[in-house]
């Protein structure tokens, strides 16, 4: 086992883990704001880290620019979507969970 291989394993699981953390996220929090902060841990530091974790273990040139170019637009676009998802939350109203309110 070499190096690469296990950075390699490290990255995958972290990114695992975050994939993970943010799915139960998702079904865990109370409003629709702390689950698009959910939502976008998991884009915009889980799959990265696998995306990281998988680059280091491609055979080919053609397969890692690839990866690198998925990772470029998810970088991009992740953290775009969810501000523009939050933004329009707000102005149309929808209500933020304060302590105290219960689940919902």
């Amino acid at each position: 086992m070499t190096v690469l291989d296990v950075l390699s394993g490290v990255l995958l699981a972290a990114g695992g883990f975050l994939v993970f953390s943010g799915a139960v996220g998702l079904v865990r929090f109370p409003d629709f704001f702390t689950r698009i902060h959910a939502a976008g841990v998991t884009d915009a530091a889980g799959a990265p880290l696998i995306l990281l974790g998988l680059l280091l273990r491609v055979g080919t040139w053609e397969t890692g620019v690839r990866l690198l170019i998925i990772l470029l637009f998810m970088a991009l676009t992740g953290p775009t979507a969810t501000h523009i998802l939050a933004n329009a939350a707000r102005r149309d109203g929808v209500p933020v969970w304060r302590a105290g309110d219960g689940r919902r």
